[in-house]
């Protein structure tokens, strides 16, 4: 059986997962869901009932004019099958309006055009109602991100603000979200807003954390409570979305364990890693920014982490360093298999289809970023 998938070309596919189409369609869904499906189905067979009555009229009142008339039951039906499209038509203004050549038939013409004035007025309103409602949603954060293979920072913090401007000055162009419990977005243009719980998965639906590639969780504040609510959110992503990689910074380092019990992904505790750069900074003059330069998205030689070219599986390390100094001026860090870091391999260690690899350089160059695979299975 060929699945439904793949009965639909891929560039339809591709045209509707648009974010701005999908965040239409989470609208409409959530204006239509408390509608009564029933009400709109009687107003159908109305419209539908008065186009069928105006037709029978002018079946009626037009058969002795010139080129009409009728002597059998397939005749009427026959003619009401004219009629019914010529109502149809004029309702639209398309009709022609010489068709009809008795009063009864001028009268249910004008009829029908005052009926579709009232209609298109009807669908007028209803797209012009959609789009203030639409507008006001989203710029009050409620609307629904549309996007995949993004980034949804969950909280706001000063942390969460440099992280966003970072991102945004990365190369990789990667599209951010951030969910905060505000009326206003507080990372400004550029960057979509949700407003919601953070630990609310109806909130992080909206944020699109089902199809993100990483969610980056901030605590609001310094306390021992924002820790608390940091474990809830990332509790909350494991449950709906536990593909997706969570960074977690974490206020006191006592509650690392929580987290790691959460299955958070990473965990960063600010004040150990502030404590232990400045203690080698102080050992080794220089070190301090030489590792800014190095995380930082500025000038100099940043970190990036990138798939495994083809033609590199089955190198040794040695090798592979040299190969990456030779053709892309970036210098090996680390090589990632099944999500374990390998900072120093093994002599006899070669390199396997599905490696990763973390190097520096100034620039990515001709190196493929590791992007996330949202396959469609539906």
């Amino acid at each position: 059986m060929i699945p439904r998938v793949a009965l639909v070309p891929k560039s339809f596919r591709l045209f509707f997962a648009l974010p701005v189409l999908r965040r239409a369609a989470f609208h409409f869904r959530r204006m239509t869901s408390g509608m009564d499906g029933a009400f709109f189905g009687r107003v159908g067979v109305a419209l539908l009932g008065f186009l069928l009555f105006t037709s029978t009229i002018l079946t009626l009142a037009e058969r002795d004019t010139e080129g009409r008339g009728w002597h059998s039951v397939g005749g009427f039906f026959r003619e009401l099958g004219d009629w019914f499209y010529w109502s149809l038509t004029t309702s639209f203004s398309a009709g022609d309006s010489s068709a009809v050549q008795t009063a009864i038939g001028q009268i249910t013409g004008w009829l029908l055009i005052l009926f579709g004035v009232a209609i298109v007025a009807a669908i007028t309103g209803a797209l012009v109602g959609f789009l203030i409602e639409y507008l006001l949603k989203e710029g009050m954060g409620m609307g629904a991100a549309g996007f995949r293979d993004h980034i949804v920072v969950c909280g706001w913090n000063s942390t969460a603000r440099e992280l966003v401007t970072e991102l945004e000055g990365d190369e990789f162009t990667t599209k951010v979200v951030v969910i905060h419990d505000t009326d206003k977005n507080p990372a400004g243009d550029g960057v979509y807003f949700v407003s919601g719980d953070i630990t609310r998965a109806d909130d992080l639906r909206r944020a699109g954390i089902e199809e993100a590639m990483a969610a980056v969780i901030c605590p609001a504040d310094g306390s021992n409570e924002a820790d608390m609510r940091s474990i809830l959110c990332v509790m909350a992503i494991e449950a709906i979305a536990p593909e997706v990689r969570t960074v977690v910074e974490a206020n006191n380092p006592a509650h690392v364990e929580h987290f790691q019990r959460a299955e958070a992904d990473e965990i960063v505790v600010s004040s150990r890693l502030v404590s232990r750069l400045m203690a080698r900074s102080s050992l080794y003059p220089g070190l301090a920014e030489l590792v800014t330069d190095i995380v930082s998205g500025g000038d100099g030689s940043e970190l990036y982490r990138v798939s495994l070219p083809d033609n590199y599986v089955g190198l040794s390390v040695d090798e592979l360093s040299s190969k990456l100094r030779a053709e892309h001026r970036a210098t090996l860090l680390s090589i990632s298999r099944n999500g374990q870091a390998n900072l120093n391999p093994p002599q006899d260690f070669r390199l396997q289809v599905g490696d990763d690899l973390v190097v520096v350089a100034e620039s990515l160059g001709e190196l493929a970023p590791l992007e996330m695979d949202h396959s469609d299975t539906d």
